[in-house]
């Protein structure tokens, strides 16, 4: 494969509870093609990945979002799941540090409920995008335009929907993250299959229209959560631990006591 990001560093910021394959499948591909890809977090030590909300394997974090510098690296990555963006976006440094990236013009790859972090930023007013169809109405809210399409590009930003379009978003990626890559905001093109909410076939295509919500939830993602296994003992102990040390405490703040 060639390398052509060779001495490109990429910083992947993510906390507890990302998406394994957002994370594991992109970063492998830029570390083939010659990127030094660092873990961003909200602390140190390692962090839990999930397969939806199945616990799955841990990656150590080199630097916490405190201690690293954005002007160290030359492109951002942002992996999904439903609690690695909650924790992101709650927290105001690893906003400061997304909005640096932005600022500066520097490439940001996002997918499935990435781009949360991106809205609690501030920096979807004005533009094209796609995500998770779940959180497709916050991005929205935000003042993006959302399209139900494999990946978008908008200037320094791409997007893509979740695990089913890793393919396409890591060949992007591969591109967006390439030095000299054209950076310009203002013409959005969808990348993939499909038509835009403009009518418009995707490659290529520019919209100012949203996709149109769906109507119903992904059944991949039903039928997943319907054959989950059940609690194990240990889970169940652990449940009782944490009712038997926190119920007094949330008890008294709720309905005051003694």
């Amino acid at each position: 494969m060639e390398r052509q990001l060779k001495g490109r560093r990429i910083a992947a910021l993510v906390a507890d509870g990302f998406e394994q394959v957002e994370l594991t499948i992109p970063m492998y591909a830029l570390r083939l093609a010659g990127a030094q890809v660092e873990i961003i977090s909200l602390r140190h030590g390692r962090i839990r990945g999930v397969n939806l909300h199945e616990p799955a394997r841990r990656v150590g974090v080199d630097k916490t979002v405190e201690e690293a510098d954005p002007n160290a690296y030359d492109a951002l990555l942002l992996p999904g799941g439903f609690i690695n963006p909650d924790l992101l976006r709650q927290s105001q440094r690893a906003r400061e540090f997304v909005r640096a990236f932005d600022t500066a013009g520097k490439p940001i790859a996002s997918l499935c409920h990435g781009p949360w972090v991106l809205a609690s930023a501030g920096l979807l007013q004005g533009r094209t995008l796609t995500s998770w169809p779940g959180v497709r109405d916050d991005l929205v809210n935000a003042g993006a335009t959302w399209l139900d399409q494999e990946v978008v590009r908008d200037g320094n930003l791409v997007t893509s929907r979740g695990p089913q379009d890793l393919k396409p978003f890591v060949q992007e990626v591969l591109r967006h993250f390439a030095a000299g890559a054209p950076m310009q905001q203002g013409g959005a093109s969808a990348i993939g299959a499909g038509v835009t909410a403009s009518g418009a076939t995707a490659s290529g295509a520019t919209a100012s229209v949203s996709s149109p919500q769906l109507n119903e939830p992904p059944q991949v993602v039903l039928e997943a959560m319907r054959w989950l296994p059940r609690p194990s003992v240990r889970d169940m102990a652990l449940i009782a631990l944490g009712v038997a040390l926190f119920a007094p405490q949330l008890t008294k703040k709720c309905f005051g006591g003694g």
